[in-house]
């Protein structure tokens, strides 16, 4: 078997044990529900800002909300999230920018995402793909893990293996692979304990452990 046709039948079982179906597991409604649910979701799980976003967007019903929020207020609301003190100014700072500089629109392009506070290249992905569909490679812990295990991706940066990913990834499985491989992570492939003799790529897989 060719590298190429390696990686072919890789995203192929991933397709049929995960399906194609474009899921997300932050709860949002708009946009910048989203944007923000991201920027809360660093160093930390999703289901934790999904309990902290249920109230959250209740009290800010919009983006001039977050954007008039009192710094402090905001941080105690936040606070079970972790790294609250950044992420409370980041969002008010971010919300700002959205109502002043962009009509209160999340922006599509990458370059005006990451010119937002507090919006790196994952979190502009996790938009781009989730938003606007555009196809897009997003590095967490659990891709930039995984993707090094299957020997798709080496780089020591979520930059560099972004783009070495781009390299080796069809263009239309991007999205589709960062969906699929966070729930392997969190299911049959998790760092400490990986189900190796359960698990559907174990033939394919160059660090599969007996």
């Amino acid at each position: 078997m060719t590298e190429q046709e390696r990686v072919k039948e890789i995203l192929a079982r991933l397709d049929d044990h995960y399906t194609r179906e474009y899921k997300c597991y932050l709860n949002y409604e708009t946009p910048w529900q989203l944007l923000i649910a991201v920027m809360l979701s660093a160093q930390c799980t999703d289901a934790r800002v999904n309990i902290v976003t249920e109230t959250l967007f209740q009290k800010y019903r919009t983006l001039e909300d977050f954007a008039a929020a009192d710094l402090k207020e905001l941080e105690q609301d936040i606070h079970s999230t972790g790294f609250y003190h950044n992420k409370a100014k980041n969002i008010i700072a971010c919300a700002k920018a959205l109502v002043e500089d962009h009509g209160g629109r999340v922006p599509q392009s990458l370059e005006e995402l990451t010119a937002l506070a507090g919006v790196g290249r994952k979190t502009a992905n996790v938009i781009r793909g989730n938003i606007y569909h555009e196809p897009s490679i997003v590095v967490d812990t659990h891709v930039m893990r995984i993707s090094k295990k299957l020997g798709f991706a080496d780089g020591r940066t979520p930059e560099k293996v972004e783009a070495q990913l781009m390299e080796v990834l069809p263009k239309e499985h991007w999205i589709l692979y960062n969906i699929q491989i966070i729930t392997h992570g969190r299911g049959l492939c998790p760092a400490r304990k990986p189900r190796c003799r359960e698990c559907f790529l174990r033939d394919l897989c160059p660090a599969e452990e007996v």
